[in-house]
This record gives C-alpha cells, structure tokens and sequence, in this order.
C-alpha cells in the first residue's frame, strides 16, 4: 500500500487527535524503493555505525530505522552491505541523518534509503550510541514507535499508523 505523504498532510495536519510532523526537506533518496512507511526503531550515534549493523541485523517487520547520526558530513554510516542485510530482515527503509556510500549498488537495493549526502569513507566502529530513544533532526522529534512515512515530496511522522 503506498500512503504519499501529500495525502498524508491533507488528511491528517488540522487533525487534533492525530500528532503530525514533516521533516524539513533536506534528504535525498538513495534506495532502491522511493515510497516506504513503518513503525520508528532509532538509533542516536557519531561517526560510529556499530548500533546500525545490530539494528539491521534484527527482525525489521516492515520498520523503519532512523539513525540520528548527529548531521555528520565526514563518514558514512550505511553502505550497500548493511542495506542489502535490512532488506533480508525485512526493514522497509532507513532515514539517515548523515551519510550514506555505495549511492549505484544503493539503487539497486529494494529499501528506501534517505539521508544527507554520500561520502567514501566508512564510520568507525567502536558501538558508542544509544537505541530507542527520542531523537531530534531536521525540524522535528521523532520517538521509538511511532510511524514514519517517506516518498519522493518527504518524510511526514504520525504518532500512528495511518489509515489508507
């Protein structure tokens, strides 16, 4: 099922009952799928994608992975191997708040994929970061839970899933 996050806004945003927020358009796609939504597993982390690789490694039940990785320009923190494992775990997609590599083999991937820009270098890996926990990006907060719709006009965040 494919909400657009167009209809999601005229549907939702003067609804009281309903907790809506749009991301400030500043994400670019990089995935092999443009339209994807699910229920928010996050992680918060820099220049470290160690909690990335666990997150993806785990059952992803069509969920979405934000990983608040601080804005960072100088490494990536998802290439086409941890893309390829989320999509076998079943996760619909990955927003990043940093970089991402691999942009060619990204596209060919079945994963929404967003985030800031590319970058050749790959992230340390030490495993500092923290998991399910609120993080704060690109305008709005976005908690462990709630659902997280993306396409090619945005990314829009409900506290619930949407009804389509």
């Amino acid at each position: 099922m494919v909400l657009a996050t167009t209809d999601l806004c005229d549907a939702y945003m003067d609804d009281p009952a309903v907790e809506m927020r749009v991301a400030n358009p500043m994400f670019r796609d990089y995935g092999g799928r443009r339209h994807f939504h699910g229920p928010v597993t996050t992680v918060k982390l820099f220049e470290d994608n160690v909690l990335v690789r666990e997150a993806l490694s785990q059952p992803g039940e069509g969920g979405v992975l934000v990983v608040d990785g601080g804005g960072s320009m100088r490494c990536a923190l998802l290439g086409d191997n941890l893309a390829a494992l989320g999509r076998e775990n079943g996760w619909s997609g990955v927003v990043v708040y940093g970089c991402v590599r691999d942009r060619v083999e990204l596209a060919a991937i079945e994963i929404g994929v967003k985030a800031l820009n590319t970058h050749p270098r790959k992230s340390v890996k030490k495993g500092a970061g923290e998991r399910n926990v609120s993080v704060t990006f690109a305008g709005i907060t976005i908690q462990p839970g709630e659902w997280l719709y993306a396409d090619e006009d945005g990314i829009v965040v409900i506290n619930r899933e949407a009804e389509g």
